[in-house]
């Protein structure tokens, strides 16, 4: 295997080697990606297993279709130490073993594009063989990772990659400079993860049917009750409830509160409640929301289709129904895509025989097929009995979700069928498990020995009875008696949600051994009482309570302070005072820009004022105080270039101000205020046609026109000179 090296390895990451493999199982489940660090061995899985052999399968044809377009000279394929090969020398590498500092990638190969002219260095992409027909974004980032760790080495730009890719492969070409970034945040995250001491907080995910270490972290979450348990819950979900001190199932079952629903929503179906989800499995009943009903008028046909998402090929359909006092099946197989239309139509003929059949599945899968199917090879006669059932097929999953929740953590066919005592033949039977089994026959077809398809058809078969079984439990949860029926397969226990009492589901009442701490609880509660529940009906006490609040005053940390001295003259008339008034004290808040930045700056004025008898009128404040605004000119500056210049809503601007500045602006008017008070940078914006209008009052349409850009004043030339720099910094 060829090896490039590439600078040492940083201080306190000799033992983070962060390699591809560990990349692709992060994808997957940080705690795998860890455990694979440690060097932790896992229970073997058949499904993972298959991939990986079927991933070195395609390793290997898609190496050997490479180097059959290269001449035998020009090709590197790990006999030779790479410190004697050459740029020149190679145009394809096999093999590529490369590290740079605590980057390791194993490069499936590296093509080198000479260079186009003089003066033009060579590019080197890499390729990775992946064998799925359809691509996902882990594999463009995984061939990121490579690209980085590859640049890293070779010293320049690897911007582009390739997947060769699927039963025909086929080339896709990645600009992965794109992605550049978000591998860096990546490996960041992973190399935090592997200088963990311990391994993170156990989550459960849809990779845990497909992963070695199965056996080791599901029993953890049962022993912890975690919630992850509940597949239905998004990771945003589990977080809130962390947030609120909800942890477990158990906690999360007490949650529940019974609600009225009001009459507009009364007709609309209910959402989702995980903590009644909770409650069942804690109560370990059937507990119901509003009035779920499966209308069957007619003769119930189960369905349940096998097929190869990856390929959008179906080659297995089953269907169960009864005639008289005995039960139908059919399997109906494919053996190539080319099948596949005649096992559709073959299905829509078995339909026909059925007296007023309704197709009854469980999930989306079925409901993708049917369409599909309708659009690739026709549907039947709209007339036919095949086409009313095609017409309104019952997804039994669709009525159970949000309105019957099961005592169990998904709401998958297997588990509630296996909570109603159904058991397949086949432990370890699952959709994942029949993808490899078809691939298997697909292998030995030619051999009489081969008992791939029979499991396959047993399987589904299976998965019909068990879809059957659930659909008599839903009819018998579902009537309003909740009395077991004859059909049912067994006599369940149903609880209407609606009529639980809401104390229940509180937290038990306190009791102790030691006397004298259930008064003590007791009394726990009489400030609480006294301070939130009393207080809104008794008026002395809401005064009592207003009277002992103090608000706390806000302090203005001061920049400077500034001592006018007194006029002597009238500046208007020239006239000497004829009466002095007090010391006015007047604080000036502004912006000041500097080379790094801008930040708040407060001037604390202090002048005297008098009256003027010729001008009848008192003098005027400090030339600072425009208008005797206390707003700044280049606050004002600042607030006009964010509205008018970049277009930025007044509550955006309102929020920059409030990130630089010490003063708190709550309102979006005190900001039209600044810029309203501020007349002469108003009245210059406006002759130069930076704007056509701005309102009196604060009004989020300012109107922007085209315009020169001139100096209007000196702050605000400042200001469009720093205001990149600032921008920058405010978005931090």
């Amino acid at each position: 295997m060829l090896q490039w090296v590439s600078g040492p390895t940083e201080s306190g990451l000799v033992n983070m080697i962060i390699t591809d493999d560990l990349v692709e199982t992060f994808f997957k489940c940080p705690t795998k990606c860890f455990l694979r660090s440690c060097g932790e061995a896992g229970t073997e899985n058949a499904y993972a297993a298959w991939v990986r052999t079927k991933n070195d399968v395609f390793r290997i044809e898609g190496t050997k279709r490479l180097v059959a377009e290269v001449a035998p000279d020009k090709c590197a394929i790990g006999t030779q130490p790479m410190g004697s090969l050459k740029p020149a020398q190679w145009h394809l590498g096999i093999d590529f073993a490369i590290q740079s500092q605590n980057l390791q990638c194993s490069c499936h190969a590296v093509e080198q594009i000479p260079s186009a002219g003089r003066g033009r260095t060579a590019q080197f992409v890499p390729i990775r063989f992946v064998f799925r027909n359809k691509l996902n974004r882990d594999d463009k980032l995984l061939l990121a990772f490579d690209a980085r760790v590859l640049s890293e080495v070779l010293r320049r730009e690897v911007g582009l990659g390739k997947i060769m890719h699927g039963e025909n492969y086929a080339t896709l070409k990645v600009k992965t400079s794109a992605v550049a970034s978000e591998v860096r945040k990546l490996t960041d995250k992973i190399g935090t993860l592997l200088a963990r001491p311990s391994p993170p907080d156990l989550v459960l995910n849809r990779h845990c049917a497909e992963c070695e270490f199965q056996n080791r972290c599901r029993p953890k979450a049962i022993e912890k009750d975690d919630l992850s348990l509940l597949s239905g819950m998004t990771e945003k979900e589990r977080t809130n409830f962390n947030s609120k001190g909800i942890f477990t199932v158990t906690q999360l079952s007490h949650t529940f509160r019974p609600r009225r629903r009001p009459q507009g929503l009364r007709d609309k179906r209910e959402r989702y409640h995980h903590s009644l989800k909770a409650l069942a499995i804690r109560e370990k009943k059937i507990h119901i929301v509003g009035s779920p009903e499966v209308k069957i008028e007619g003769t119930p046909v189960y369905m349940d289709v096998e097929g190869l998402p990856d390929r959008d090929f179906y080659y297995l359909i089953g269907i169960r129904f009864k005639t008289g006092d005995s039960v139908v099946h059919h399997s109906l197989w494919a053996d190539s895509p080319s099948d596949e239309g005649s096992i559709w139509w073959e299905f829509l003929s078995k339909l026909i025989e059925v007296e007023n059949p309704v197709l009854i599945h469980y999930g989306s899968f079925e409901t993708v097929f049917l369409n599909r199917m309708r659009q690739r090879y026709g549907a039947p006669p709209s007339a036919s009995r095949a086409a009313k059932a095609l017409e309104s097929p019952i997804n039994l999953l669709s009525v159970i979700f949000g309105q019957i929740y099961f005592p169990t953590y998904s709401n998958g066919l297997k588990e509630i069928a296996g909570w109603l005592g159904f058991k397949w033949s086949d432990q370890d039977a699952s959709g994942a498990q029949s993808i490899r089994w078809r691939d298997t026959w697909e292998q030995t077809k030619m051999s009489l020995t081969s008992l791939a398809k029979e499991k396959l058809i047993t399987y589904n078969l299976e998965d019909c009875d068990a879809l059957e079984l659930i659909t008599r439990a839903v009819a018998q949860a579902g009537r309003q008696d909740i009395r077991a029926s004859s059909q049912a397969p067994q006599s369940l226990e149903v609880v209407v949600a609606d009529n639980l009492d809401s104390k229940v589901s509180l937290w038990p009442r306190f009791r102790s051994a030691i006397d004298g701490f259930e008064t003590i609880n007791k009394a726990a509660r009489w400030n609480y009482q006294r301070d939130t529940i009393y207080i809104r009906s008794d008026a002395k006490l809401k005064r009592a309570k207003r009277k002992g609040m103090s608000r706390a005053k806000r302090s203005i940390r001061v920049s400077k302070v500034v001592v006018c001295d007194p006029l002597r003259v009238c500046p208007r008339c020239q006239r000497k005072a004829t009466q002095t008034f007090r010391r006015i004290t007047k604080c000036l808040h502004d912006l000041r820009f500097s080379k790094a930045g801008v930040t708040g700056w407060v001037v604390k004025y202090q002048f005297q004022v008098f009256w003027s008898p010729v001008c009848r009128a008192f003098s005027p404040w400090p030339k600072e105080f425009s208008d005797r605004t206390t707003y700044g000119r280049n606050l004002a500056a600042f607030s006009i270039f964010e509205i008018i210049e970049l277009c930025v809503s007044q509550r955006s601007a309102t929020q920059a101000l409030n990130s630089v500045s010490q003063c708190s602006y709550s309102r979006l008017n005190q900001l039209a205020q600044i810029i309203v008070c501020n007349r002469s940078l108003r009245h210059k914006y406006h002759r130069f046609g930076f704007v056509q209008r701005i309102p009196p009052h604060g009004h989020r349409g300012l109107n922007v026109a085209a315009g020169p850009k001139v100096k209007v004043s000196d702050e605000m030339d400042t200001l469009l000179h720093v205001a990149p720099r600032v921008l920058k910094r405010l978005s931090r």
